[in-house]
């Protein structure tokens, strides 16, 4: 983590396209690391981080699902903006996490 930063949220999870991996809410972004392990002899490493995004770059926070329920947030790219989807536990919990962490942001 980088200076000043700290950890507000982690949790073990997978997004839609990227698949499992670990999702991480700072007071200053939003970070996905990738992972990969082996069934066989229960080894897990950590991959490259592939989302790694400031908080002031988000722009929209949401929920949905009724049965399997996700965590989606949309950012601003070069290319336009991109959308990803987190099946997370607790989604109410991590939407009210990131809109206040975006709020202490804004505020400072």
């Amino acid at each position: 983590m980088k200076e000043g930063e700290k950890r507000i949220k982690q949790e073990d999870c997978s997004e839609d396209e990227l698949g499992a991996g670990i999702l991480t809410l700072t007071n200053k972004r939003l970070a996905f690391d990738k992972r990969s392990g082996r069934i066989a002899d229960f080894s897990m490493r950590l991959g490259d981080t592939v989302i790694d995004v400031p908080l002031n770059e988000l722009v929209e926070v949401w929920k949905e699902g009724r049965f399997i329920k996700k965590i989606c947030f949309k950012i601003k790219t070069n290319d336009g903006e991109k959308t990803y989807k987190f099946g997370v536990l607790g989604t109410g919990g991590w939407l009210e996490e990131i809109q206040d962490a975006i709020e202490d942001i804004k505020n400072q």
